[in-house]
């Protein structure tokens, strides 16, 4: 019965593979770290890797799923700037557009203020809101209709028609 080599000589043996993998996929600066996380997860499953199994080729696939990871995690990452502005930017803030709606809409129950807001700023269906807030479909249903109903009865703007 063949035994699998210890993880030392699997390192020792596609290591360099690895680095190369992750070099072309990443470039120098980050294909160390990708290389680092692919065989630190390449440890943890290798018991459990069947002694038939192409070795150089899984450990190419952990790689490759790391190098995606490091990619993901840059697109995340603030990019820098020669100069920061001077006036933050209001994108993004439902309180520029109108203020005193957003006032009524903060004044909302919690359970009314976030169906109100995952429904109609989100578009999110009603079985979302639920698994977000807790409950059922018909109970986040009712929480967006009973906070529809209260801001239109309470703020003095136009309220847009939607689902209540």
């Amino acid at each position: 019965m063949d035994m699998k080599q210890p993880f030392e000589n699997v390192v020792a043996q596609h290591g360099a593979t690895v680095l190369r993998v992750c070099r072309a996929v990443l470039g120098p600066n980050e294909a160390d770290d990708a290389w680092s996380e692919a065989f630190l997860a390449a440890m943890k499953a290798y018991p459990d890797l069947p002694e038939t199994a192409n070795v150089e080729a899984w450990l190419v696939t952990i790689a490759h799923r790391k190098a995606i990871d490091v990619v993901r995690a840059a697109k995340r990452n603030p990019l820098p700037v020669d100069e920061v502005p001077e006036v933050p930017a209001r994108l993004g803030e439902p309180e520029t557009e109108d203020a005193d709606l957003w006032i009524a809409v903060r004044r909302l129950p919690t359970k009314q203020r976030h169906a109100v807001a995952y429904r109609y700023v989100a578009g999110l269906p009603y079985a979302d809101i639920a698994q977000i807030v807790g409950g059922s479909v018909d109970a986040a249903r009712r929480a967006a209709a009973d906070g529809i109903r209260t801001l239109r009865r309470t703020y003095s703007g136009a309220i847009v028609e939607g689902e209540s």
